[in-house]
Parts: C-alpha cells; structure tokens; sequence
C-alpha cells in the first residue's frame, strides 16, 4: 500500500466525494435501472451514472476512477461497453488501519 499516493487521490474533492457516493450507492443512483439489466450495486457504479451525478466531463470522471483505482481504492468490471465502479473495502481497511496505528 502507497499510503501517500492514497492520501493524494483523495486530496480532491469530487474524488472523496465519489469515495462516499460508492460507500452508499442506493442513496445517491437510481438502482432500478440496475435491477432492469440483471445487475445492481454489487458489481459498482456505472461511469456513465457518476459522471451525471458529478456534472463534471466524462473524461475527467474517468480519469479520477483511474487514478482510484491505480492507488487500489477502488476495483471496476466491465459489462458489455460499459465500466461499473465499487470501493476496495480490503485497501479501504488497510489504509484505515496504516492512519490509526502509524499516525
């Protein structure tokens, strides 16, 4: 774990405020539209849907889930043409735990 790269990717803004957005995925996107393909929030949170919610360009979107999921906050699929998101709960602890016990 790169804590420093981790405490970089989520010194933005948009991109701690997606972190929260996948911690509670059905308070924040519609799942009806998941539930529709056979899918839901299990599998994340399509690009498409965090790119709407945030009103920012999709290429700079998916350019922050990039940059999350390189420093290993977050894992992704691919359904089709279309990239889901979801937090890694495994790294999320981990680095949990690296500021409770080391800072």
């Amino acid at each position: 774990m790169d804590a420093l790269a981790i405490f970089k990717a989520l010194s933005n803004p948009t991109r701690l405020q997606i972190m929260e957005w996948l911690k509670y995925p059905a308070k924040y996107f519609d799942e009806d539209s998941y539930t529709q393909q056979d899918l839901g929030f299990h599998i994340g949170v399509c690009v498409g849907d965090i790119q709407a919610r945030s009103g920012l360009a999709q290429s700079v979107i998916s350019g922050y889930l990039q940059a999350m999921k390189d420093v290993g906050l977050l894992e992704s699929d691919r359904v089709g043409k279309w990239t889901y998101y979801r937090r890694n709960e495994a790294m999320i602890d981990e680095f949990r735990k690296f500021v409770r016990d080391e800072l």
